[in-house]
């Protein structure tokens, strides 16, 4: 995240939230690990308690859009996706150093309007990239989610703990 840039939480907007391998490597290239990263975003999304919106995995950054947590905030949940990545991969013997940029970008969305434009550019990235010709053709973002209504490694737009929200606020 550039120096300055103020995170706003508390605020009931989305978050825009991108953050990167150590240098830029490409240590998210192969399938299995983006997988584990998925993998990893889903448990955090049940356990904190939040809505993932939109997401890419790139061979060397992320792109998620998720509301905001029931439990934590949305640093919580890149710190916790980050360890839980790095100790799988730890334990299984298949990396060792330093896996992750310390810091995050997070913007917060003020608009529907913010909203499409992010959605749209986490779905195209692969596509601008070179890496599928297509959008549907990368795995690794919610982008068939919306165009074919078919459930990936991550649940999106599931807003079912919103009444347990409601429901704490109501007592």
């Amino acid at each position: 995240m550039p120096w300055g840039l103020k995170r706003y939480y508390g605020t009931g907007n989305l978050h825009f939230i991108t953050w990167s391998c150590y240098r830029r490597r490409p240590l998210l290239g192969n399938p299995a690990r983006r997988d584990l990263l998925l993998a990893a975003l889903e448990l955090m999304r049940v356990r904190y308690r939040f809505a993932v919106i939109g997401y890419v995995v790139m061979p060397e950054h992320v792109h998620l859009l998720i509301s905001e947590p029931l439990i934590g905030d949305p640093s919580k949940i890149v710190q916790a996706v980050k360890l839980s990545v790095s100790r799988r991969l730890a334990i299984g013997g298949e990396f060792s150093g330093r896996f992750w940029q310390s810091r995050f970008y997070d913007f917060n969305l003020w608009s529907p309007r913010k909203e499409v434009e992010k959605l749209n550019y986490m779905h195209r990235n692969p596509v601008v990239r070179g890496l599928v010709a297509s959008p549907e053709d990368w795995r690794w973002s919610s982008y068939r989610s919306y165009a074919y209504g078919e459930a990936g490694l991550v649940r999106i737009n599931d807003w079912t703990w919103w009444e347990e929200k409601i429901r704490r606020s109501a007592s």
